[in-house]
């Protein structure tokens, strides 16, 4: 029987996330994004696994600031949005929404998740059940809006909440705990983000990280994505409004909070 894909969190920076994606079949890893070179080449080390490629989600600083000593050290294959190739570093492979992305036995499927920035992209991999969102979808919430519109944002977000529930969602930052405290603002007896608040508060005091987390969970508890239901909409005060119009406000409540 065939081992399954690994996956492994790497806490960067001062609150940044890098993600490991290894296929034992053929011995090859991905990192998706690179936020600092020194604590993925010692996770590499320690497991023993050889970078073969480097999966870029948007140009920020945070996510491509250790690629270039990455790529000197292991000779990795850089792939990244051919839309924002100016602005990424160089790159091998340039990809758009509906690309394959194949590490070893493994294929994934990029996404064009713009908003956050435009050009971001996700990279989902069905066969890992596993979707590396960086500044898009995010546990308990949803990047800031720097370059895009909200209502790129909300189609963004429909693509990824169409995907199996029991997806892993692979985002990059340790935000949940001040997402958390928002979302309550919005759905305060939502029994199931107040159990989710209580294990984020319990994994936080152990400082274990909180990504990834499961899309089901998002969906139940990330208001961001709920922003199309009627409870969330009266909740707010705007029965009736288009979802997008409640995801406007919701991010607009999330940016003054």
């Amino acid at each position: 029987m065939a081992q399954t894909a690994q996956i492994v969190t790497i806490p960067c920076l001062s609150d940044n996330y890098a993600f490991l994606l290894h296929d034992p079949a053929s011995g090859r890893t991905a990192l998706i994004d690179a936020p600092e070179a020194a604590p993925i080449l010692a996770e590499l080390q320690t497991r023993g696994w050889t970078l073969s490629d480097i999966l870029l989600t948007h140009h920020h600083w945070d996510h491509v600031e250790g690629l270039a000593e990455l790529r000197a050290a292991t000779g990795a294959q850089v792939w990244g949005a051919a839309a924002d190739a100016e602005r990424l570093p160089p790159l091998d492979h340039q990809v758009a929404e509906g690309d394959e992305v194949i590490i070893g036995d493994l294929t994934g499927t990029v996404i064009d998740v713009s908003g956050h920035t435009v050009g971001h992209i996700a990279f989902h991999f069905p066969a890992a059940k596993a979707v590396f969102t960086a500044d898009s979808l995010m546990a308990l919430g949803c990047g800031r809006l720097f370059e895009g519109s909200p209502a790129q944002m909300w189609e963004s977000l429909q693509k990824l909440a169409a995907l199996p529930p029991d997806t892993l969602v692979c985002s990059g930052h340790e935000y949940t705990a001040a997402n958390a405290k928002f979302a309550l603002t919005i759905e305060p007896e939502n029994a199931d983000l107040i159990s989710r608040v209580q294990q984020i508060e319990t994994a936080r005091a152990a400082n274990t990280p909180t990504v990834p987390s499961s899309l089901a969970d998002e969906l139940a508890t990330n208001p961001f994505l709920r922003a199309h239901l009627d409870e969330v909409k009266t909740a707010i005060g705007i029965s009736g409004a288009a979802d997008v119009d409640v995801f406007t406000e919701i991010r607009a409540r999330k940016d003054r909070f």
